[in-house]
This record gives C-alpha cells, sequence and structure tokens, in this order.
C-alpha cells in the first residue's frame, strides 16, 4: 500500500494485543516499533522519526497523556491516537486537549484502526501524496483530483463521494466494514450518518452504471464490496 514505509510508534502495555498490533501492522507494510512502557516509547521518539504515534492511556512508567505532552514539546504537528479501555467524557476531552487527532475505545477492530491511520497521515501529508489514480473497470478515478471518466465522460465527485469511493478501491474486491468506513469518512458511526453514507453508495453505484463488470455489493449487517470482475 505505501511505496516508502510509514513509521508507526506504538506504546501499548497489554503483551496480546501489543503483539496483534504489531504484527498487523507490519502485514499491512508499516514500519511498527512497539513499547510496553511510555517511558521506552518517548525514548526512542526522541532518538528516531516518526510518521505518526499511537499510544495507550493506560501503561506503566509513563502513561500515554504524559507521553503525549512531552512528544507536543517536540513535534506540535505529530499525528496522535489514544487507545484506551476508558470511554468517559472526561478522558475524551483530556486527549483531545493534548492534541490528540483520534481516540478509538477498545475493544476495536483493526480495520478500524487502519481506516482511521490512514485518514490521519492524508490529512497530515502533502497533498501531492493523495495524487492516486484508480482502474476500475474501464473507469478511471483520480482521487486527487476527485474526476471519475468513463471514456469521453468526467463525472467530478464531492470530496465524500472521493473519500469513499477511494476507501472501496483500496479494499477492491474486499469486504469494507461498514462503521469503519463511516468513522474513516464522517468521523462518526451515528445512525444518521449511516443513512447519509446509504445515499452516497446509491450515488456512486449510479455514476459507476455504465460498466456491467463493476457493482457495489451491499454485504448484509456489514459493509460494502466494490467488485470488479
Amino acid at each position: 500500500m505505501n511505496t516508502l514505509k510509514t513509521r508507526i510508534l506504538l506504546a501499548e502495555d497489554d503483551e496480546s494485543l501489543g503483539i496483534l498490533l504489531n504484527e498487523y501492522l507490519k502485514a499491512k507494510n508499516y514500519e511498527t516499533e512497539w513499547f510496553k512502557d511510555g517511558e521506552k516509547a518517548f525514548k526512542s521518539f526522541q532518538r528516531n522519526p516518526y510518521d505518526i504515534c499511537i499510544l495507550d492511556v493506560m501503561m506503566p512508567l509513563k502513561d500515554g497523556f504524559s507521553v503525549a505532552r512531552d512528544i507536543r514539546e517536540i513535534n506540535k504537528e505529530m499525528p496522535i491516537i489514544f487507545l484506551t479501555a476508558k470511554s468517559m467524557k472526561e478522558d475524551v476531552l483530556e486527549g483531545f486537549s493534548l492534541g490528540a487527532d483520534d481516540y478509538i475505545t477498545k475493544p476495536f477492530s483493526m480495520e478500524e484502526l487502519l481506516l482511521r491511520i490512514e485518514a490521519i497521515l492524508r490529512r497530515s501529508k502533502p497533498k501531492v501524496q493523495d495524487q492516486q489514480v484508480y482502474q476500475i473497470g474501464k473507469y478511471s478515478f483520480d482521487y486527487a483530483r476527485q474526476l471519475l471518466s468513463f471514456g469521453e465522460h468526467q463525472q467530478k465527485l464531492t470530496t465524500k463521494e472521493s473519500d469513499l469511493l477511494k476507501l472501496l478501491c483500496d479494499n477492491m474486491n474486499l469486504l469494507l466494514d461498514r462503521n469503519a468506513a463511516l468513522r474513516a469518512v464522517w468521523a462518526d458511526d451515528n445512525y444518521f450518518n449511516a443513512r447519509s453514507m446509504d445515499v452516497y453508495i446509491t450515488k456512486l453505484r449510479k455514476f459507476l452504471k455504465e460498466d456491467p463488470d463493476i457493482e457495489i455489493m451491499n454485504i448484509h449487517g456489514k459493509g460494502f464490496k466494490l467488485f470488479v470482475q
């Protein structure tokens, strides 16, 4: 997925979850360094370059909030995602007050975490990083220009249409988890956003209808699949 590997600092004291996250992110072509306590994680941050930090809130020696405060003194732009078993409003507010880019409450799906990482990196990196062209059957989709082309016909897409179609393209012929897509594009998987996404899916189906080998399938209770023969 990434031509130049993105470097991730992962701080998680739960060994089972840490191993799982470390192996999953490496399998997705991210260069990941995992630390079991906040103190070691911050020392590594001081010595090495990273593109994004994923910090568990409750850790020995130095908690995630403390690590984030120290990181912010060095780099105010570093993307940070907090992982926590807590869901109290006060904890969420504290996390965002420290400049967190996202906050994920355990348990969560690996696919959801991956989509959130990708969404944050798209926002934080220069736009040139997003200049990607996808071939969808007989269509060409230019994500950077938000343009869907079929022969001489060109369809200008909205930002949300483009972001949703990009997620489908990145998971072509694979299941795109419904809630993960909602959080990645709409930032919230509430009922109203879910209805809005259904409308956008219908619009994308209409835009892609000229090629009979393309289908956006609704996988009941799970999500969507962009199927291209």
